[in-house]
């Protein structure tokens, strides 16, 4: 980011002409609530965010984009990931990420990024979430996660997680995909809106957009690197708890 200063002349010039200013007692920034992110592991970080969500509850955000906005809700019965997420978008954590795996017509993925801005976190990680209501239709938000060969428990990133997109299916198609049984209603929104089956039972959904679809749909048309899927041109973000 640029940043404008002042010419050393100009500087010189105001100090000679105006008396130092008395200096004045200056208050510390305010410390947010909640855990010291830093200090999070694996096995302190449920019972820290699950406190965390009671003593500060949250159930709605917004993503600002550079392709507009997308309001998402988070779920009750997720509260380890709902928390995680409330904490991180508080601490201003996603603002300093961008989507950095973009797959057209399966999902975009956020909460990385190259620059060395980046706020460094403890890659703690969460414990699994996978509910039989919840499935990856188009529009779902999931939590990502790394090293299934040395992550038995298929614990989620802390940081990554995903805005699912996928396709119409027949509900042939759907079971054929799926790894569990799909309700009928479950069925039925494979066929109408779309999502990706496959990912059902794998990976925790912990929340939905209810609104700005499209935005995601625009974030998944960005041309990206043919090898890691990085979009050419960075879609940053900016998270905020609204409700």
């Amino acid at each position: 980011m640029l940043r404008i200063l002042s010419p050393l002349v100009a500087l010189a010039l105001l100090a000679a002409c105006n008396p130092a200013p008395e200096k004045t007692a200056t208050t510390a920034p305010p410390t947010l609530p909640g855990p010291d992110i830093a200090t999070l592991t694996d096995s302190t970080a449920p019972a820290a965010l699950l406190a965390y969500g009671r003593q500060y509850p949250g159930s709605e955000v917004l993503f600002e984009t550079r392709l507009g906005k997308i309001r998402v809700k988070l779920y009750d019965d997720t509260p380890i990931h709902k928390a995680n997420f409330l904490l991180l978008a508080r601490r201003g954590v996603f603002d300093e990420t961008v989507f950095n795996r973009v797959i057209k017509g399966f999902a975009v993925q956020g909460g990385q990024t190259s620059e060395s801005r980046t706020i460094v976190l403890r890659r703690y990680r969460l414990p699994p979430e996978v509910r039989p209501n919840h499935f990856h239709f188009k529009g779902a938000l999931g939590m990502a996660r790394y090293d299934d060969e040395e992550n038995p428990q298929r614990l989620s990133s802390n940081t990554d997680f995903y805005f699912t997109l996928g396709k119409k299916l027949t509900p042939a198609q759907a079971k054929g995909a799926a790894s569990r049984p799909l309700t009928p209603a479950q069925l039925s929104v494979y066929a109408t809106q779309g999502g990706v089956p496959a990912l059902d039972g794998f990976y925790t959904v912990f929340g939905e957009v209810t609104e700005g679809l499209d935005v995601v749909e625009k974030i998944s048309q960005v041309p990206v690197n043919p090898n890691d899927k990085w979009p050419d041109q960075d879609v940053g973000m900016k998270v905020t708890v609204i409700q």
